[in-house]
This record gives structure tokens, C-alpha cells and sequence, in this order.
């Protein structure tokens, strides 16, 4: 049986996209059976407080929108997928629900307000709602293609394991189709510090559609780094990025160009809260890579950022690269759902 499994698993890691070539538009609504949400939104106008800067490196602050979600339940965004010029969103919470909503924006990408939102409960193979399982804690979501069809891919911490779902996610009655067969040092993750970011690379780049998954920390205490794998295609195997100021991996995505872009996110007692991007050349990911990669943005206290966890990406009517990040508010009265958008000047 361990070998049958083996030989469809490995079927089905043949081909990864993702980012790199961008989610192609989809003709159906996501979740169209989902239930319905209101969800009422707040303009953010300044990134950092008391300052009408719009620009942070080579970042353009577009807006952003402070949510506010009809039940306590709603929270917890961890990841999301950008579509159809960033409109039409897709996020999975952290503990298996889908959020599928559609953004208004002006010409320039800013957020106006969110209508027709949707949701329901992922559900694994059996039909069994993750949320009800040991396999609830879904952090990390990518779209990828497995032979000539678009398919959506979950990672889940503490169990460690990558859900595969076909796409689009028009029913939220849709069944996880398998499992990804993922390596031994991915599923030895501790806890809740495993798979945060997940990422597809494109056909056309080196990793040749492999998926990039990071975990949130080292399992080794004493390696100040984050771990990387490469799972799928010519350069499957792990690789290593360092890890700097605290912050710990919460998701990725890979750039038109074939970069990657990694969020990672940073709360003690002493700095309180930070985010950071990072980005890191797609031609230097292969196993056994030790990676620093560039600092884009970092951010603190005085900027309107919370537990910032999802990242999407997209290109506007001009071509134009758009960051969409979203916050985790844990279901704390003391935290908020942000999201927030950003234009990336190369």
C-alpha cells in the first residue's frame, strides 16, 4: 500500500505553477453555495500613522481596509489568493474555513469595500469538515497545476501535511481530492511552527513547477534559520533561509518575474509587532541554498499592521504588480483584520 501511495503522490507532484505565472482568471463565483457574510470595512489611509507617505522602498502604499467580520468564528485569516485583476479574492482561515469575497477598488488598486462574501468549511477526502479533525490548523495556500488542470493546494501545521482541491472552488461542498506526499524532514515540523508559506514556482523557471513550502521555524532550536522545500520536479529536496530580527515565515508567493516573496512576521514583549518582506532570487532556491534574500519592506509599531499572515498577488490593467496582505486578529477582541495594498515599483 506505502509503495501504491507513493507512485500516486508522486504523480501529482510532476507539475507546480503558481504566482510566478499568476492565477489565471476564473469564469464561476468561488463558494457559490457558501453561506452568506456582511462584512463591514473601515478605509485605512496612511500606512504609517500620522504621516501621508505613500512611499516605503520600492513600495507604493495604495490603501488598505480595517474588516469587520459578523462573528467571532469568521477570524483568523492565514492565507490568500489574488484573481481576476484583484478583484476576486480567496482565503482560508486558520482553522479550515474558506473566505471567498470580492474587493472594490479605484483605477489605481485601492480598496473600497468588500461585497459578496462567502464561506464554508474545507472538507478532506472523505467529506469530512478539517475543522473537525487533527487537521485544522491550515496556514499556507497556493494554486499549482498538476498535468493541464489548475488545482488548489493547503498546507496544514502540526500534522504537517498539503491538501490538494480541484479548481475553481465554485461549492463549498468540494472534497479535498488526496494528500501531496511531502519529505521527511517536511513532516518532522513541530507543533505550530510548521508549513506557514506555500508557494508554486512556474513551468518556465528552474524549479520547473516544484512547490516552495517554509516553515515557520527551524525544529532545531539551535539553527537560526528557516526551513525550505523544494517538493516536486528536477530540484525537489530542502534549503534553508536565514532567519534575522525575530520574525518567523507566515506565507509566500512567487513574483511574475520568478522571484520569491516571503511575509514574515515579528510579536514579543520587547519590539511588539512587526512585519517584514523579504525577497530572494527564483535562480538561487535549490537544495542545500542558504538564503538571506533582500529586506523590501519592514514595518512596526507606528504602522497600521497587525499578526500579518496572507499575502496575494496580482497584475492590474497596466501591468502593474500588486501585494495584497491580510492579518490574522486571532479571534482577540485586541487585535484587527487588516488588509492591506501595495504596489511594488521595481
Amino acid at each position: 500500500m506505502r509503495k501504491a501511495w507513493l507512485a500516486a503522490a508522486a504523480a501529482v507532484l510532476l507539475a507546480f505553477t503558481g504566482a510566478a505565472g499568476l492565477p489565471e482568471a476564473h469564469a464561476a463565483p468561488l463558494l457559490q453555495d457558501g453561506e452568506s457574510l456582511s462584512i463591514r470595512t473601515r478605509p485605512i489611509t496612511q500606512f504609517q500613522r500620522g504621516s501621508d507617505a505613500t512611499r516605503f522602498g520600492k513600495l507604493t502604499f495604495l490603501g488598505g481596509l480595517d474588516l469587520s467580520l459578523p462573528a467571532k468564528k469568521y477570524g483568523g485569516i492565514s492565507a490568500l489568493i489574488t484573481l481576476e485583476g484583484g478583484t476576486s479574492h480567496l482565503a482560508v482561515t486558520d482553522d479550515a474555513r474558506w473566505i471567498a469575497f470580492e474587493l472594490q477598488q479605484d483605477a489605481n488598486g485601492r480598496p473600497l469595500g468588500i461585497v459578496s462574501a462567502r464561506t464554508a468549511l474545507a472538507l478532506d477526502p472523505k467529506g469530512t469538515a478539517l475543522q473537525n479533525s487533527n487537521a485544522w490548523d491550515t496556514e499556507g495556500m497556493t494554486l499549482g497545476i498538476n498535468g493541464k488542470r489548475t488545482e488548489l493546494f493547503v498546507s496544514v501545521e502540526r500534522v504537517n501535511r498539503i491538501y490538494r482541491f480541484a479548481w475553481p472552488l465554485t461549492s463549498g461542498k468540494a472534497k479535498a481530492l488526496s494528500q501531496v506526499e511531502t519529505p521527511e524532514g517536511f513532516r518532522k515540523l513541530r507543533g505550530n511552527k510548521g508549513p506557514e508559506a506555500l508557494a508554486g514556482s512556474a513551468l518556465s523557471s528552474p524549479l520547473k513547477g516544484g512547490l516552495v513550502a517554509i516553515g515557520e521555524r527551524h525544529p532545531d532550536a539551535a539553527k537560526n534559520a528557516l526551513p525550505g522545500f523544494i517538493i516536486g520536479g528536477p530540484l525537489a529536496g530542502s534549503f534553508e533561509i536565514e532567519r534575522s530580527g525575530e520574525f518567523d515565515a507566515t506565507e509566500a508567493e512567487f513574483l511574475p518575474g520568478g522571484d520569491l516573496l516571503l511575509l514574515e512576521r515579528r510579536f514579543n514583549m520587547q519590539d511588539w509587532i512587526g512585519m517584514r518582506l523579504r525577497r530572494f532570487k527564483g535562480s538561487e532556491i535549490r537544495p542545500g541554498a542558504k538564503l538571506k534574500g533582500e529586506i523590501v519592506l519592514e514595518a512596526g509599531p507606528s504602522h497600521e499592521i497587525d499578526n500579518m499572515e496572507a499575502l496575494g498577488i496580482h497584475k492590474d490593467s497596466a501591468g502593474r504588480v500588486i501585494l495584497t496582505l491580510m492579518s490574522d486578529n486571532n479571534r482577540s477582541l485586541l487585535q484587527r483584520t487588516l488588509l492591506l495594498r501595495f504596489r511594488l515599483d521595481d
